[in-house]
C-alpha cells in the first residue's frame, strides 16, 4: 500500500490495523529524495502519535544529525540499547537486533537502512537487520533516500555524478506494506541546507557545490515520485503479500533477462531489467547459458569474479538465477522459458559482428524468428531511464 502526504491520521492508523490483524511483521518505508527532505522527522512524528494511542513504539536506530528538530521527536520513545563493536581500536555503535527481538516491541524504528554494519554484525547490510527483525513479528518503521535504490546506481551516477556505494535490493522496497513519499522542492531543501538544517555549517559549502545543486535534486526528485507512483501500480488490486514470499505465482507477467558471463554491461542490464520487471509488476529471472568454451576451468579468474558479482547483484534485486548449459544458446534460453511460465525476455543490444547482424545469425534475431508466445525486450545499458 502507497500513501500520499496527507491524512496522517488515516494512514497511521491504517498501519496499525495491519500490524494488529497479522501474526508477522509489517513494513512501513519513508522514501525521500535526499537527506534533509524529513524523513526521520516524519518517521518520529508518527510514532509519537501512535505512542500516545498506547502502541507500543521503540527506537531501534536513529539518525538526527544534530537536527534540533528531529532531537526534540526523539523525547519519549523507549531506545533499545545500541550494540557496541570494537573495530580496529574504534568502538562503533550498530542497531542490536538481539535486544529489539528480546524487548518485542509492536513496531520498531530503524533509521537509514542502506548502512553498512560494522564488521562483527548480525549482517553486513542494516536491511538485513530489519528483515530478521519482521520474521519475529515485529513491525519496522523505516528511511532511506531514493538514491540508495539498487537498481536506480547507474541512473543516480549519471544523473548527479556522485557513485553511490550503500544501497538497498529493490526486493525491500517491494515487500513494504506502506510508503509514503516525503517530497520538498529543490529550491526549499537548498534553503534548509544554507539555514544549517541539513548538515553543519562546515560541509554546508562542499555540499551546494556537489551533490545539493537544483538540477541534481530536481531529477532525484522526480526519481522518488516515479518510484511511488509505480509502487502504487504495483499495489492495486493486490492481495496481503507474505513478507517472506519466494516462490512466483502460477500466474501473470514473468520476465526473463538472458545475460553472457562476459558481458561489460551485466550489472547495468541487471538493474534495467529489475526497473522493468517492477513496471511490469512481474516476478523475474535470470538465465546465463554456457556453452563449451565458457566451462569455469577455461574461464579467466577476473572473469569468474566478475560472474560471481552480477550472480549477487541479481540476487540482490529480487531474481532468481538460473545457470543452464547448452549447446545452442538461443534453444537453451527457449527451453527455460517455457519451463518457468516466462513471458517476456529481455536482453541486451546485440555487439556481435555488423556481417553475422546481416546474416541475421545473432542471439536476438533468432530469438525473434523461434521465440513466438514471448514479448522481447531488447535493453540499451546506455539509456538512463529502463
Amino acid at each position: 500500500m502507497v500513501v500520499p502526504m496527507d491524512d496522517r491520521s488515516l494512514r497511521s492508523a491504517e498501519f496499525l490495523e495491519l500490524v494488529r490483524r497479522s501474526r508477522q511483521g509489517r513494513l512501513k518505508v519513508f522514501l525521500g529524495p535526499a537527506a534533509g527532505v524529513g524523513k526521520s522527522y516524519r518517521m518520529l512524528q508518527e510514532a509519537q502519535a501512535l505512542r500516545r494511542q498506547g502502541v507500543d513504539v521503540v527506537l531501534g536506530v536513529i539518525e538526527a544529525h544534530g537536527r534540533p528538530e528531529t532531537e526534540a521527536l526523539v523525547h519519549g520513545l523507549p531506545q533499545v540499547p545500541l550494540r557496541r563493536i570494537e573495530h580496529r581500536g574504534v568502538s562503533l555503535e550498530e542497531l542490536d537486533v538481539d535486544a529489539v527481538i528480546a524487548r518485542a516491541p509492536e513496531i520498531v524504528l530503524v533509521d537509514e537502512v542502506a548502512h553498512t554494519n560494522a564488521p562483527g554484525s548480525h549482517h553486513r547490510r542494516r536491511y538485513e537487520d530489519v528483515f530478521e527483525i519482521l520474521r519475529t513479528g515485529i513491525s519496522v518503521f523505516c528511511a532511506f533516500n531514493v538514491q540508495h535504490l539498487e537498481s536506480l546506481n547507474d541512473v543516480v551516477a549519471r544523473a548527479t555524478g556522485v557513485d553511490v556505494r550503500e544501497t538497498v535490493p529493490d526486493a525491500f522496497l517491494r515487500r513494504a506494506d506502506q510508503i509514503v513519499n516525503i517530497d520538498l522542492p529543490a529550491d526549499d531543501l537548498l534553503e534548509r541546507l544554507r539555514l544549517g538544517k541539513v548538515y553543519p555549517p562546515e560541509r554546508v559549502a562542499w555540499a551546494l557545490e556537489h551533490f545539493f545543486v537544483r538540477d541534481k535534486l530536481e531529477r532525484l526528485r522526480e526519481l522518488a515520485l516515479r518510484e511511488v507512483a509505480e509502487s502504487i501500480e504495483r499495489s492495486e488490486g493486490a492481495p496481503e503479500r507474505s513478507l517472506e514470499r519466494a516462490a512466483p505465482s502460477a500466474v501473470g507477467t514473468r520476465l526473463m533477462l538472458c545475460l553472457a558471463m562476459r558481458s561489460p554491461r551485466a550489472t547495468a542490464l541487471l538493474r534495467k531489467a529489475s526497473r522493468l520487471a517492477g513496471r511490469l509488476n512481474a516476478h523475474w529471472l535470470v538465465l546465463h547459458v554456457r556453452t563449451g568454451p565458457e566451462r569455469p576451468d577455461q574461464v579467466d579468474a577476473q572473469s569468474l569474479r566478475h560472474f560471481a558479482h552480477v550472480q549477487e547483484l541479481a540476487r540482490d534485486l529480487g531474481a532468481q538465477w538460473h545457470d543452464v548449459v547448452a549447446d545452442d544458446p538461443v534453444l537453451g534460453i527457449l527451453e527455460l522459458a517455457r519451463a518457468h511460465g516466462v513471458t517476456d525476455i529481455a536482453l541486451g543490444r546485440s555487439e556481435r559482428p555488423w556481417y553475422k547482424q546481416v546474416l541475421g545469425l545473432t542471439v536476438t534475431q533468432r530469438l525473434v524468428r523461434h521465440g513466438r508466445g514471448f514479448d522481447l525486450h531488447l535493453l540499451d545499458s546506455q539509456d538512463p531511464s529502463p
